[in-house]
């Protein structure tokens, strides 16, 4: 792997104590964290008044937004030579939000969260989720082509994503499936809450700021992280994967926590499910941002593993959501258990091997 001129430099990360590199990584993700909580508020409200609808906003615009700061963490590792650490934030990021769901079902204590955010459109983001991941595997697995430095399927991966996108749309608009209505099922309801008492224009230009803030806590968890793996011997798929991945996955945790409190179900599925989808793309941006070729063929087999791991935690909360299963052991799905006991595993799993 070819010597990059690294952006941590310019900020004498490298030869600051490891102990204040990683209070300021923790320093990152307690604003991160601040930020999405505030988030949430306004994209339910911005939800209701604009009429786009919690799922729609909680896939897209809410989830595309709390993925800011994964996205800076991961362009700005594979600008900087550290591929494995990009793809692997990327990814481990999926595995942790889908595992942060679980969490979030065991807040909701009337019924399984699965069971009572029904809604058609999460149930298509799920597939297009396992759809969309299945193009890095195309992309490791093939031959090491690469136009410009950018491999091909990088751009498939964003084509795809966006006919996602509209096939969701046209889902909520013409819904042909409907999910059985039960009497622990929860519409998707417009609510009244403070923030709508405030303009339109206003509230847009407070979510513009807290993405704005959320994008540059990433880049200060990606300046971090990749000083602690130089500085500490993890590998990039441990710092990424886990320390990083969680960081900046962080928003989507208690965006879900928050909108299950608010009573926004639906939201909170979307959230997880949407966001998910979209920081698939991490790795295209990845490899747009990454200078030795295709990203795809300068990583490792933790990454593989990674990417296989959340497959399985996605296939199995899609079949929560179709099972709908209204309540199970500790009052959560059995989908939410098998999730939280995977993740676990897998991460040792990771730790071990790598």
């Amino acid at each position: 792997m070819q010597q990059y001129t690294r952006p941590m430099d310019a900020f004498s990360l490298a030869r600051m104590p490891i102990a204040i590199v990683i209070v300021l990584f923790a320093v990152a993700t307690v604003v991160i964290t601040l930020a999405g909580i505030r988030l949430a508020r306004i994209a339910d409200a911005l939800a209701d008044l604009t009429g786009m609808g919690e799922a729609i906003f909680g896939a897209v615009l809410l989830g595309g937004s709390t993925s800011l700061s994964g996205i800076v963490t991961s362009v700005v590792a594979a600008h900087s030579g550290y591929p494995a650490l990009a793809i692997s934030n990327a990814i481990g990021g999926i595995a942790a939000q889908t595992t942060f769901l679980a969490i979030a079902d065991f807040t909701y204590r009337r019924a399984n969260l699965e069971h009572a955010a029904a809604s058609i459109e999460n149930l298509v983001q799920g597939a297009l989720l396992i759809t969309l991941l299945s193009i890095p595997i195309l992309a490791m697995a093939g031959p090491p082509v690469h136009f410009l430095g950018i491999h091909p399927l990088s751009l498939v991966l964003l084509a795809a994503y966006l006919a996602g996108t509209r096939l969701i749309a046209r889902a909520r608009a013409a819904p042909l499936w409907r999910p059985m209505h039960t009497h622990e099922t929860r519409e998707d309801e417009p609510t009244t809450r403070a923030e709508e008492h405030v303009s339109l224009p206003l509230l847009w230009l407070v979510f513009i700021a807290l993405a704005a803030i959320l994008a540059a806590a990433g880049y200060a968890v990606a300046l971090t992280g990749m000083a602690i793996a130089d500085r500490t011997g993890l590998s990039e798929g441990i710092v990424g994967g886990l320390f990083t991945a969680v960081a900046t996955s962080l928003p989507e945790l208690v965006t879900a926590l928050a909108a299950v409190r608010q009573g926004a179900l639906t939201m909170a599925v979307g959230v997880i499910i949407g966001g998910n989808s979209f920081d698939v793309l991490f790795t295209a941006f990845s490899d747009f941002a990454y200078r030795g070729g295709s990203i795809y063929h300068a990583i490792t087999g933790d990454q593989l593993f990674t990417i296989a791991l959340t497959i399985l935690l996605t296939g199995i909360l899609l079949l929560g959501l179709l099972r709908r299963e209204q309540t199970g052991f500790a009052n959560i799905g059995f989908e939410s258990v098998l999730v939280l006991l995977i993740y676990v595993a897998g991460m040792l799993t990771l730790g071990i091997v790598g």
